[in-house]
């Protein structure tokens, strides 16, 4: 939705809460028009405080994002934990080995 109508709908759905509360709450025809007025600006001005702080957002979150940055980033994380990987299959490799050593060890001793 464009922000233009955005502010139309609260607009006039302002107007419609104030008629209903100045008919609630109002004796006369002076309460009903300055209850109409007041909260028909209230939500005209919300609308632009909501839309101001939707376009800043959109607007600060499009900035250029860096990917060839990132991707470098990433394919170097990709790498490093690639050797890190490698690094801890030979380790449990050797532990592997070293536990089977052990066991034969346990039980040629044992007999």
């Amino acid at each position: 939705m464009l922000g233009e109508n955005f502010v139309y709908f609260f607009t006039v759905l302002g107007f419609f809460i104030g008629v209903i509360f100045g008919i609630l709450k109002s004796m006369d025809a002076d309460g009903l028009l300055t209850y109409t007025f007041l909260i028909t600006i209230f939500f005209y001005l919300f609308s632009h405080i909501i839309i101001a702080l939707y376009y800043r957002t959109i607007v600060a979150k499009s900035y250029n994002f860096p990917k060839d940055m990132h991707e470098n980033d990433l394919d170097y994380f990709v790498k490093e934990i690639n050797k890190r990987e490698k690094l801890i299959d030979s380790a449990c490799k050797i532990t592997d080995v070293v536990a089977k050593m052990n066991l034969e060890d346990r039980a040629g001793q044992k007999l």
